[in-house]
């Protein structure tokens, strides 16, 4: 487990991130992180392994999340 995967369990105790909580981290609006994540750019290839949905909410794993982010 990396220091950033630890930071982000402590930080909202939960494995899987809701939209909101992960636009939080890049520090953008949700509305704003939905378009982006719907386009065909960088940003949005990156974060779809992170993404998977559970019914109709979509959630990204914090592992995901954290190796992007480290890469970054």
């Amino acid at each position: 487990m990396t220091d950033t995967e630890t930071i982000l369990l402590a930080q909202f105790n939960s494995p899987l991130l809701t939209l909101e909580q992960v636009a939080q981290i890049f520090d953008r609006s949700p509305e704003g992180l939905r378009i982006t994540l719907s386009g065909d750019n960088e940003l949005a290839r990156r974060l779809r392994p992170a993404k998977m949905k559970i019914g109709r909410r979509v959630l990204f794993r914090v592992t995901e999340l954290a190796r992007f982010i480290d890469e970054a």
